[in-house]
């Protein structure tokens, strides 16, 4: 039996995807990162809470326009400047504080921006305070007849209607 000189096969050619490349290309990507500006080298200028308090009467006139149901959530919200870095925001539920999240992002960068403060610091704290609670008039007949209970004995009699 004969061997051949050379091989039968024409030569690999190499594919236009690779996973080497791929993996390789991928790791430069996360290098470049990683070499983003230190927190250092940020602006920090001075803001007062008022600026805070202007900025976030005008963001929420804006998501008033924009998504009701969102500014309906968070209109009770109170911001308070703590100090220099950090800022406090008083909410009064945590299904409002969901809804912060969701925008978040946004009123603070703007605020950052605008205030050209970029290491600005939040911390949350739940006040129940701040809960608005709706009153109907059910709810109210029934808070006077706690202190008044003849006022149960008119219902009884009369049928008062607090639809």
């Amino acid at each position: 039996m004969q061997k051949a000189s050379a091989p039968i096969a024409k030569g690999r050619k190499p594919s236009k995807f690779s996973i080497a490349e791929a993996l390789n290309k991928k790791e430069e990507a996360e290098e470049t990162v990683s070499a983003e500006t230190k927190e250092e080298d940020l602006p920090t200028n001075h803001f007062t809470e008022t600026d805070l308090r202007n900025e976030w009467a005008l963001f929420l006139e804006e998501i008033r326009k924009n998504d009701i149901l969102v500014y309906s959530a968070i209109n009770g919200f109170r911001m308070s400047k703590i100090d220099e870095d950090t800022i406090r925001v008083n909410y009064p539920s945590d299904t409002a504080k969901a809804e912060f999240d969701k925008v978040q992002a946004d009123f603070f960068n703007h605020f950052k921006r605008k205030a050209n403060h970029h290491r600005i610091k939040v911390e949350y704290k739940m006040d129940t305070a701040l809960k608005v609670e709706i009153i109907t008039k059910r709810g109210l007949f029934e808070k006077m007849a706690e202190k008044n209970p003849v006022l149960r004995d008119l219902d009884d009699l009369f049928k008062f209607d607090f639809s």
